[in-house]
Protein backbone atom coordinates (compact mmCIF):
# COMPACT_ATOMS: atom_id res chain seq x y z
CA UNK A 1 0.00 0.00 0.00
CA UNK A 2 1.44 3.37 -1.17
CA UNK A 3 1.81 6.17 1.69
CA UNK A 4 -0.18 8.56 2.14
CA UNK A 5 1.04 12.10 0.98
CA UNK A 6 2.65 14.33 4.75
CA UNK A 7 1.26 18.09 4.77
CA UNK A 8 3.73 20.31 5.95
CA UNK A 9 3.10 23.72 7.63
CA UNK A 10 4.36 24.86 4.38
CA UNK A 11 2.07 23.04 2.04
CA UNK A 12 -0.87 23.55 4.74
CA UNK A 13 -0.08 27.17 4.50
CA UNK A 14 -1.22 27.36 1.19
CA UNK A 15 -4.56 26.10 1.87
CA UNK A 16 -5.14 29.10 4.16
CA UNK A 17 -6.67 32.13 2.98
CA UNK A 18 -5.14 35.64 3.62
CA UNK A 19 -5.88 37.74 6.47
CA UNK A 20 -7.01 40.41 4.45
CA UNK A 21 -9.55 38.69 2.16
CA UNK A 22 -10.63 36.32 4.35
CA UNK A 23 -14.35 38.11 5.52
CA UNK A 24 -14.95 38.52 1.75
CA UNK A 25 -14.24 35.41 0.79
CA UNK A 26 -17.47 33.91 3.67
CA UNK A 27 -19.64 36.30 1.83
CA UNK A 28 -18.57 34.66 -1.99
CA UNK A 29 -18.43 31.21 -0.10
CA UNK A 30 -22.36 31.68 1.71
CA UNK A 31 -23.47 33.59 -1.60
CA UNK A 32 -22.39 30.10 -3.23
CA UNK A 33 -24.88 28.05 -1.17
CA UNK A 34 -27.63 31.14 -1.26
CA UNK A 35 -27.39 30.60 -5.46
CA UNK A 36 -27.89 26.46 -4.97
CA UNK A 37 -30.86 27.06 -2.33
CA UNK A 38 -32.21 29.51 -5.36
CA UNK A 39 -31.69 27.21 -7.69
CA UNK A 40 -32.87 24.10 -6.23
CA UNK A 41 -36.61 25.99 -4.93
CA UNK A 42 -36.90 26.74 -8.72
CA UNK A 43 -36.74 23.26 -9.60
CA UNK A 44 -39.01 22.50 -7.05
CA UNK A 45 -41.71 24.73 -7.69
CA UNK A 46 -41.50 23.38 -11.60
CA UNK A 47 -41.84 19.99 -10.54
CA UNK A 48 -44.82 21.28 -7.50
CA UNK A 49 -46.93 23.15 -10.70
CA UNK A 50 -46.18 19.13 -13.15
CA UNK A 51 -47.93 17.69 -9.72
CA UNK A 52 -50.89 20.36 -9.17
CA UNK A 53 -51.47 19.97 -13.19
CA UNK A 54 -51.54 16.14 -12.67
CA UNK A 55 -53.37 16.54 -9.66
CA UNK A 56 -56.31 18.35 -10.91
CA UNK A 57 -56.77 16.25 -14.24
CA UNK A 58 -56.92 12.93 -11.59
CA UNK A 59 -59.83 14.60 -10.07
CA UNK A 60 -62.46 14.64 -13.10
CA UNK A 61 -63.62 17.60 -12.46
CA UNK A 62 -63.21 19.95 -15.90
CA UNK A 63 -63.16 23.10 -13.57
CA UNK A 64 -60.32 21.72 -11.74
CA UNK A 65 -58.01 20.03 -14.15
CA UNK A 66 -58.41 23.73 -16.31
CA UNK A 67 -57.79 26.07 -13.68
CA UNK A 68 -54.75 23.89 -12.11
CA UNK A 69 -53.21 23.08 -15.49
CA UNK A 70 -53.13 26.82 -16.10
CA UNK A 71 -52.16 28.11 -12.77
CA UNK A 72 -49.34 25.26 -13.10
CA UNK A 73 -48.32 26.79 -15.92
CA UNK A 74 -47.79 30.41 -14.33
CA UNK A 75 -46.37 28.66 -11.36
CA UNK A 76 -43.57 26.52 -12.97
CA UNK A 77 -42.71 30.32 -14.89
CA UNK A 78 -42.41 31.76 -11.40
CA UNK A 79 -39.92 28.67 -10.84
CA UNK A 80 -38.06 29.68 -14.01
CA UNK A 81 -37.93 33.25 -12.71
CA UNK A 82 -35.81 31.80 -9.98
CA UNK A 83 -33.27 30.03 -12.14
CA UNK A 84 -32.73 32.87 -14.25
CA UNK A 85 -32.23 34.83 -10.45
CA UNK A 86 -29.84 32.70 -9.45
CA UNK A 87 -28.10 32.99 -12.49
CA UNK A 88 -27.69 36.61 -12.14
CA UNK A 89 -26.50 36.48 -8.15
CA UNK A 90 -23.70 34.25 -9.99
CA UNK A 91 -22.82 37.19 -12.28
CA UNK A 92 -22.45 39.00 -8.98
CA UNK A 93 -20.32 36.69 -7.59
CA UNK A 94 -18.39 36.81 -9.97
CA UNK A 95 -17.79 40.22 -9.72
CA UNK A 96 -17.04 40.01 -6.06
CA UNK A 97 -14.29 37.48 -6.33
CA UNK A 98 -12.46 40.41 -8.38
CA UNK A 99 -12.14 42.32 -5.18
CA UNK A 100 -11.17 39.78 -3.31
CA UNK A 101 -8.57 38.80 -5.58
CA UNK A 102 -7.75 42.05 -5.42
CA UNK A 103 -7.56 42.21 -1.81
CA UNK A 104 -4.82 38.78 -2.09
CA UNK A 105 -2.88 40.76 -4.10
CA UNK A 106 -2.37 43.37 -1.37
CA UNK A 107 -1.72 41.23 1.31
CA UNK A 108 1.37 40.89 0.89
CA UNK A 109 2.56 44.36 0.37
CA UNK A 110 1.17 45.24 3.78
CA UNK A 111 2.78 41.62 5.64
CA UNK A 112 6.20 42.63 3.62
CA UNK A 113 6.01 46.38 5.66
CA UNK A 114 4.84 45.57 8.77
CA UNK A 115 7.82 42.86 8.71
CA UNK A 116 10.23 45.29 8.27
CA UNK A 117 8.54 47.72 10.72
CA UNK A 118 8.94 44.77 13.32
CA UNK A 119 12.68 43.50 12.33
CA UNK A 120 13.65 48.05 12.69
CA UNK A 121 12.13 47.41 16.40
CA UNK A 122 13.42 44.57 17.41
CA UNK A 123 17.01 45.96 16.71
CA UNK A 124 16.18 49.27 18.10
CA UNK A 125 15.96 47.33 21.43
CA UNK A 126 18.29 44.71 21.49
CA UNK A 127 20.88 46.85 19.23
CA UNK A 128 20.08 50.15 19.09
CA UNK A 129 23.63 51.56 17.03
CA UNK A 130 23.46 48.12 14.48
CA UNK A 131 23.83 50.04 10.79
CA UNK A 132 21.14 47.34 9.82
CA UNK A 133 18.54 49.78 11.20
CA UNK A 134 19.71 52.69 8.43
CA UNK A 135 19.27 49.85 5.99
CA UNK A 136 16.09 48.78 6.91
CA UNK A 137 14.55 52.10 7.17
CA UNK A 138 15.07 52.84 3.78
CA UNK A 139 14.03 49.27 2.52
CA UNK A 140 10.82 50.69 4.88
CA UNK A 141 10.09 53.79 2.93
CA UNK A 142 10.60 52.08 -0.38
CA UNK A 143 7.84 48.80 1.02
CA UNK A 144 5.69 51.62 1.72
CA UNK A 145 6.09 53.96 -1.47
CA UNK A 146 4.88 50.25 -2.95
CA UNK A 147 2.63 49.87 -0.21
CA UNK A 148 0.78 53.31 -1.58
CA UNK A 149 0.08 52.10 -4.77
CA UNK A 150 -1.09 49.07 -4.14
CA UNK A 151 -3.33 50.23 -1.58
CA UNK A 152 -4.78 53.17 -3.95
CA UNK A 153 -5.62 50.06 -6.40
CA UNK A 154 -7.61 47.89 -3.55
CA UNK A 155 -9.67 51.24 -2.95
CA UNK A 156 -10.65 51.56 -6.48
CA UNK A 157 -11.18 47.87 -7.11
CA UNK A 158 -13.26 47.62 -4.13
CA UNK A 159 -15.36 50.76 -4.35
CA UNK A 160 -16.54 50.20 -8.25
CA UNK A 161 -16.41 46.38 -8.43
CA UNK A 162 -19.21 46.77 -4.92
CA UNK A 163 -20.86 48.87 -6.65
CA UNK A 164 -21.34 46.67 -9.91
CA UNK A 165 -22.34 43.63 -7.92
CA UNK A 166 -24.74 45.28 -5.93
CA UNK A 167 -26.04 46.69 -8.99
CA UNK A 168 -26.56 43.42 -10.44
CA UNK A 169 -27.68 42.41 -7.49
CA UNK A 170 -30.34 44.43 -6.73
CA UNK A 171 -31.47 45.14 -10.24
CA UNK A 172 -32.05 40.64 -10.50
CA UNK A 173 -34.15 41.17 -6.97
CA UNK A 174 -36.03 43.85 -8.57
CA UNK A 175 -36.73 41.62 -12.41
CA UNK A 176 -37.42 38.29 -10.38
CA UNK A 177 -39.85 40.15 -7.60
CA UNK A 178 -41.57 41.89 -10.79
CA UNK A 179 -42.22 38.86 -13.33
CA UNK A 180 -43.47 37.33 -10.35
CA UNK A 181 -45.66 39.73 -9.25
CA UNK A 182 -47.15 39.96 -12.97
CA UNK A 183 -47.28 35.97 -13.34
CA UNK A 184 -49.27 35.42 -9.80
CA UNK A 185 -51.59 38.63 -10.64
CA UNK A 186 -52.32 36.77 -13.97
CA UNK A 187 -53.13 33.06 -12.13
CA UNK A 188 -55.32 34.98 -9.98
CA UNK A 189 -57.19 36.10 -12.31
CA UNK A 190 -57.59 32.21 -13.50
CA UNK A 191 -59.31 31.76 -10.40
CA UNK A 192 -61.89 34.21 -11.26
CA UNK A 193 -62.94 31.25 -13.35
CA UNK A 194 -63.15 29.07 -10.82
CA UNK A 195 -67.05 28.81 -10.07
CA UNK A 196 -67.24 27.67 -6.12
CA UNK A 197 -71.42 28.06 -5.52
CA UNK A 198 -71.89 25.51 -3.42
CA UNK A 199 -74.14 22.25 -4.54
CA UNK A 200 -76.51 20.12 -2.70
CA UNK A 201 -76.21 16.76 -3.30
CA UNK A 202 -77.67 15.20 -6.28
CA UNK A 203 -77.04 18.13 -7.78
CA UNK A 204 -73.75 18.40 -10.67
CA UNK A 205 -71.88 21.87 -10.87
CA UNK A 206 -72.83 23.65 -13.42
CA UNK A 207 -70.97 23.12 -16.84
CA UNK A 208 -67.76 24.66 -17.41
CA UNK A 209 -67.34 27.01 -20.39
CA UNK A 210 -64.12 29.31 -19.28
CA UNK A 211 -61.90 27.67 -21.34
CA UNK A 212 -61.60 30.44 -23.34
CA UNK A 213 -61.52 32.95 -21.14
CA UNK A 214 -58.57 30.95 -19.51
CA UNK A 215 -56.73 30.55 -22.15
CA UNK A 216 -56.74 34.18 -22.87
CA UNK A 217 -55.15 35.09 -19.51
CA UNK A 218 -52.35 32.47 -20.09
CA UNK A 219 -51.58 34.67 -23.79
CA UNK A 220 -51.89 37.55 -21.68
CA UNK A 221 -49.75 36.58 -19.24
CA UNK A 222 -47.16 35.36 -21.83
CA UNK A 223 -47.03 38.53 -23.67
CA UNK A 224 -47.00 40.52 -20.57
CA UNK A 225 -43.70 38.88 -20.07
CA UNK A 226 -42.28 39.06 -23.16
CA UNK A 227 -43.17 42.68 -23.28
CA UNK A 228 -41.58 43.51 -19.92
CA UNK A 229 -39.29 46.05 -19.41
CA UNK A 230 -36.79 47.10 -16.95
CA UNK A 231 -37.75 50.24 -14.92
CA UNK A 232 -34.40 50.30 -12.59
CA UNK A 233 -32.93 53.23 -12.48
CA UNK A 234 -29.75 52.90 -13.40
CA UNK A 235 -26.53 53.69 -11.03
CA UNK A 236 -24.16 56.23 -11.24
CA UNK A 237 -21.00 55.32 -12.32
Amino acid sequence: MPSRPRFSFSTLRGFQQPELSRKLNQVIKNENAAIGAHEKAGRERVSIASQLSDWGEWTEDEAVADISDKVGVLMSEIGEQEDTFAGYLEEYRIVLKQIRDTENSVQPSRDHRAKIADEIQKLKWKEPHSHKIDILEQELVRAEAQSLVAEAQLTNVTRSKLKEALDIHTAAVIERSEKQTLLARHARRLLNSLDDTPVVPGDSPREYDQGSITRQILEDAENDLRAWESTTVPIHT
